[in-house]
């Protein structure tokens, strides 16, 4: 049997101009998680990540506590499949249609509107998004330039198939990537339907992991959005 692990990045910048980099928190979750991995005299001997900055200083930060305490951790390579769904790109294209024609989000978006320069922004814009991503996910609004969830979820199953054929019988692989790759793993794994999926996406918690153990044709559940490292509420986040 071969082990992989899929890690969520640590909390990013939700609500900031740029998004994709780690807040403080996110890089206290990321260290926590090598200290963990450390502590259970964990290793790994591949290590990858997608491409965006978030799954870079995740990795940089776990990889640094491991390479301190004199654990093995190889230089990552990077998949670009294990990139995130585009959500500015749901919410740029699919949003105008749905507000002409639908009218809960429609409301949703107005109620965000509203309240954008208060405390309760983002919480309303998770809710619209959340939305949008139903309609997006289960094809209720065509957008030809958008990568749709069948497509999004063929190029995780594409990525996972990677690591897969990379790790050695016995061996174990660590990728660092986002709520939504993490999902559609699991949407492949048990045939979920999109909204199954999506719901995996929100409730994932930032530097939480998920492990798989396969051999052959065998791929299996073995934990699914693991944080025993968080030891403390101050340490849970969702985005």
């Amino acid at each position: 049997m071969a082990l992989l692990t899929l890690v969520r990045h640590g909390q990013a910048s939700y609500m900031a101009d740029d998004y994709d980099r780690l807040s403080p928190l996110g890089e206290l979750q990321a260290r926590k998680l090598g200290e963990f991995w450390v502590r259970h005299g964990l290793e790994f001997q591949q290590v990858f990540r997608g491409p965006a900055r978030r799954h870079l200083q995740t990795c940089e930060i776990a990889g640094e506590v491991m390479r301190a305490a004199g654990k093995s951790w190889p230089e990552p390579g990077v998949i670009p499949e294990f990139d995130e769904l585009d959500a500015g790109k749901v919410m740029h294209l699919c949003l105008p249609p749905l507000i002409e024609h639908n009218e809960t989000i429609r409301r949703l978006n107005d109620e965000f509107r509203a309240a954008e320069a208060t405390p309760e922004a983002g919480r309303l814009l998770q809710a619209l998004f959340e939305e949008v991503s139903l309609h997006w996910a289960e094809e209720r609004v065509a957008v030809e330039q958008l990568e749709s969830w069948r497509q999004f979820r063929a190029r995780v199953r594409a990525a996972v198939e990677m690591v897969r054929r990379a790790t050695p019988r016995s061996s174990s692989s660590v990728v660092f990537t986002s709520a939504g790759p993490i999902a559609a793993t699991m949407s492949c794994l048990f045939d979920l339907p999109p909204q199954k999926s999506l719901d995996l996406i929100w409730t994932s918690r930032n530097a939480s992991y998920s492990e798989f153990l396969f051999t052959g044709q065998r791929f299996s559940l073995s934990s699914y959005n693991s944080f025993p490292h968080l030891d403390d509420k101050s340490l849970l986040s969702y985005r």
